[in-house]
């Protein structure tokens, strides 16, 4: 645990979560949030402070960047410079899910997400009350909630001992998130490339882009 004391932790079912979840994130707190994979780590993508806290927290190297979560289609127009066909046509098949597809980003937003902040990994994840969250705070730029290198957190109660409330402002309880990663896939290239075979099998990519 990096900070002084844990952070505190709110059910998902309860109503109040969602606003204190809100209200953290427009402070340019972290957030500990349940996915349709692992638990994860959020900040909302127009507070640098709460994206550089991500690399702080995990002690994540600035080589890695942070992918985004959306709660709707319309959101990724704010994320992306450009939307490659391949894109719309893997994300109409899979979204929500767990497929990320990396794309083109607004070199504003690339300079804090890391990496050379030419591209981003977009996905609309399946799980609730991430959903609900993206549509009122708008993207989050997040990573999986573990200390880098380290096996990622797969219930609160890891995510709480992990992490001090310097690093995260609260967590919500999702249950257990235990499934796999997901799938990767580059979609500035023609053919897209794999970046990594997760939760959707690379041959159902190849499949929906021919």
């Amino acid at each position: 645990m990096t900070g002084a004391g844990a952070p505190r932790v709110l059910d998902a079912a309860d109503p109040s979560s969602l606003d204190a979840a809100l209200d953290a994130l427009q402070e340019g707190l972290v957030v500990g949030i349940p996915t349709d994979t692992v638990y994860g780590l959020a900040a909302r993508i127009d507070r640098p402070a709460g994206m550089a806290a991500i690399f702080t927290a995990k002690g994540r190297p600035q080589g890695l960047a942070l992918p985004v979560l959306v709660g709707r289609w319309r959101q990724v127009r704010t994320v992306a410079s450009s939307w490659p066909r391949t894109a719309s046509m893997l994300a109409a098949r899979f979204w929500p899910g767990p497929l990320t597809v990396v794309v083109p980003v607004d070199p504003a937003l690339g300079s804090h997400l890391g990496a050379d902040g030419t591209s981003v990994g977009l996905r609309l994840p399946r799980q609730k009350f991430v959903q609900a969250l993206c549509r009122r705070a708008g993207p989050l730029a997040t990573s999986s909630a573990n200390v880098h290198d380290a096996p990622p957190c797969t219930t609160a109660a890891e995510v709480r001992g992990t992490f001090g409330v310097a690093d995260v402002a609260l967590v919500i309880d999702g249950g257990t998130c235990d499934k796999e990663p997901s799938t990767v896939v580059d979609c500035r290239v023609s053919p897209p490339a794999c970046l990594r075979e997760g939760a959707i099998a690379w041959s159902w990519v190849e499949a929906s882009v021919r």
